[in-house]
């Protein structure tokens, strides 16, 4: 597979962004910053400094992120998609919801909330019997 040359890079920077000696390093400037600011007598350019810098920099991060998490979303749903078309007694009806409204989402989501609940109650009755641990969720509050 051929990969552009934003895909790579995008996947390089949001690996480097992701890492612990990144956070570390972006403290480090802060606090150099800070220290410096009796140095320079804490003008409204030593403060225009930090704040274009970190400007940028989220502005940048935005696009980054944004792009990272589309191309997971895809991935996973692709990954998704293709677990439910494997297996039998799934509905295919469900591969492409994320192409529904709200309503239509909700209409699904109702049905598969009953599904999980008469099955908790299922294992309630279930749990009776041969001493399983509760599920329900009153419980947990």
């Amino acid at each position: 597979m051929k990969s552009s040359w934003f895909l790579k890079f995008s996947n390089k920077l949001a690996q480097v962004a992701g890492h612990a000696s990144t956070f570390v390093i972006a403290v480090g400037l802060v606090i150099v910053w800070a220290i410096s600011g009796p140095l320079f007598h804490f003008s409204d350019t030593w403060q225009l400094v930090i704040n274009t810098s970190t400007t940028i920099v989220t502005f940048l991060m935005v696009f980054l992120i944004q792009n990272t998490q589309n191309r997971d979303t895809a991935a996973m749903q692709i990954k998704l998609d293709e677990l439910i078309r494997a297996i039998d007694k799934a509905h295919n009806a469900l591969l492409d919801l994320e192409e529904l409204d709200e309503k239509d989402l909700a209409r699904f989501r109702e049905r598969y909330e009953k599904l999980a609940r008469d099955a908790r109650d299922d294992l309630r009755d279930a749990s009776r019997e041969i001493d399983l641990p509760s599920v329900d969720r009153r419980e947990r509050k």
